[in-house]
């Protein structure tokens, strides 16, 4: 057989319409099949296709808690922080020009004057003023660049950015922000470029975006997505390949990107260089003339384009899949489990199309599909299956495969190599066994197809052990070294592991300390109560 061409398959642009608007397809895996032409005849290549990303934060919806928190449902006039006793801007919600909704977050920028939402002022002064601000796309979204919010009230000295993968059921934080991290969350603060590959998964705090004030100048505060990316892709993400491959076989770093809703917890509003001036509480107040947030639908691989239709985003599914996000065979297509596409190999990925399910009636006067030339009838079932199957292969027609093989979703299932070793690694797989899609039950902290690689927070010694210690925040006793941002190595005679537990001769006659800063000293010590021990013939004091 020749190959003589590759005709791509693109879908035609329609004009768009009030009830149904598409995202722009075309991206790193902006195709899902293409027609081969051979001599015999034409087929279809398949391969994993996703939308291609955008300005996602225009789908979003808008939800305040409190539900009164937005300014002018009682007319209120408001001073700035820079000049606090000019108080001559106006919220009234009655007023058009006036007023301040929520909406105003997610409209077009660049109009003059600039449009913003505000919240009510402090009034309420030292009770805290908590705004809490739920952005919904009734879709998961998986983000692909930074999240940059855009305050015009200077920025808060203290707010939690969280995300929910469960559209709001359960809530998790992404990242904590103030001018004093220490004070207000008890944590140390850090910036994202203290992560390393294997803490990138870390929630931290940072003081980079809270602290000082020039609000005129400094406006946003951001999510850092793009500098987390170059941890395995490289500074300008030319290295896509080890990004795709970490995406691909670490699901606890594919769901860090992936949300279905996102919420800002405003917890202290800027205040300024000085203390809050309570007999003008109007100057302090919450503002934001932006979200911006780019990502694109998360449709499994299977889809490259996503379409809002009646106000809901959902994936246009390919590879006979099915669901808002492509996660389910069609009926009639189930003749294996569904699973996610892949990335890999770069750069048209795998499709994992789902396959319809062979019939036993149309196997045929019993069919072994070429892995038995000898069948059997019995008697008591009345049907008669094949014997002794071939090539890694079993069941009554030889078309499942043996424990320990998964099913090669590029052969046929008359193909001599259509079951292939699952290679499930010894130290990391619970076993030697793995699913129809190749995959190996892993054990704690394993990761990858194969159980070979460890998660974050794990190191691999004869499997993926949970690690103790890192070389930003070292937990190890007793002058233990953190190696591999993992293990604590001990000094004699300290083990265990932190290096918490002191190793003692019985002629020593017990430890003079558990704790020593010099374990050098330490051992001195011991020599000396031996001596002193032997000389009175009882232990010293």
């Amino acid at each position: 057989m020749r190959l003589s061409g590759l005709l791509p398959l693109q879908a035609l642009w329609t004009a768009l319409s009030v009830s149904t608007q598409h995202f722009p397809s075309w991206g790193h895996y902006d195709l899902c099949k293409t027609q081969i032409h051979w001599d015999q005849g034409r087929s279809w290549d398949y391969m994993a296709c996703q939308p291609e990303a955008e300005l996602v934060s225009r789908f979003l919806r808008v939800r305040l808690n409190p539900p009164n928190s937005t300014c002018g449902e009682t007319p209120e006039m408001y001073c700035t922080l820079e000049n606090p006793y000019m108080c001559n801007n106006e919220c009234d919600a009655r007023t058009p020009e006036l007023a301040h909704p929520p909406e105003l977050m997610l409209d077009h920028e660049g109009r003059i004057p600039n449009t913003f939402w505000q919240s009510v002022s402090w009034r309420s002064f030292p009770e805290p003023l908590l705004v809490n601000i739920t952005l919904s796309w009734g879709k998961t979204i998986e983000l692909t660049e930074d999240i940059v919010i855009t305050f015009e009230s200077g920025r808060p000295e203290q707010m939690v950015l969280e995300k929910s993968l469960d559209h709001g059921r359960t809530w998790q934080p992404y990242q904590f922000y103030a001018a004093d991290c220490l004070n207000s969350f008890g944590m140390e603060r850090r910036t994202v470029r203290d992560l390393s590959p294997a803490s990138v998964l870390d929630i931290i705090c940072t003081e980079e975006y809270s602290r000082g004030y020039v609000w005129k100048v400094d406006k946003t505060v951001r999510f850092e997505i793009s500098e987390r990316f170059a941890l395995f892709g490289g500074p300008l993400l030319r290295n896509m390949a080890s990004l795709y491959g970490q995406l691909d076989t670490t699901k606890d770093l594919r769901d860090f990107f992936t949300l279905t809703d996102l919420r800002v917890r405003l917890l202290r509003p800027a205040t300024g260089a000085t203390s809050v001036d309570q007999l003008n509480l109007s100057k302090y107040f919450y503002a934001i003339s932006n979200v911006e947030i780019h990502g694109r639908c998360k449709c499994n691989l299977h889809a490259n384009n996503c379409v809002l239709e009646k106000g809901k985003l959902s994936c246009e599914c390919e590879h006979n899949t099915t669901g808002p996000d492509c996660g389910r065979c069609k009926k009639g297509f189930q003749g294996r489990p569904w699973r996610a596409g892949s990335y890999l190999p770069i750069p048209k990925g795998t499709a994992n199309i789902c396959q319809t399910r062979p019939s036993i009636s149309s196997l045929g006067n019993c069919e072994c599909f070429g892995h038995s030339n000898r069948c059997s009838y019995i008697e008591l079932l009345t049907t008669t299956i094949c014997v002794s199957c071939k090539h890694n292969t079993r069941g009554r027609h030889c078309q499942l495969c043996r424990l320990g093989y998964h099913r090669n979703p590029s052969a046929e299932l008359d193909h001599h190599n259509v079951c292939l070793d699952c290679q499930c690694h010894p130290y990391g797989s619970l076993h030697d066994r793995c699913n129809e899609t190749g995959y190996c039950d892993c054990k704690e902290g394993t990761a990858g197809p194969k159980c070979d690689k460890c998660l974050p927070g794990y190191y691999w010694h004869r499997g993926c052990r949970a690690g103790v210690c890192d070389n930003l925040l070292t937990r190890c006793q007793n002058g233990g070294v953190c190696e591999d941002n993992g293990r604590c190595r001990c000094p004699a005679p300290y083990t265990g592991l932190l290096c918490e537990k002191g190793q003692c001769g019985k002629e020593a006659g017990g430890c003079v300390s558990q704790s020593p800063r010099d374990p050098t000293l330490h051992r001195v010590l011991l020599s000396l109560t031996a001596l002193l021990t032997t000389a009175n013939g009882r232990p010293a004091l």
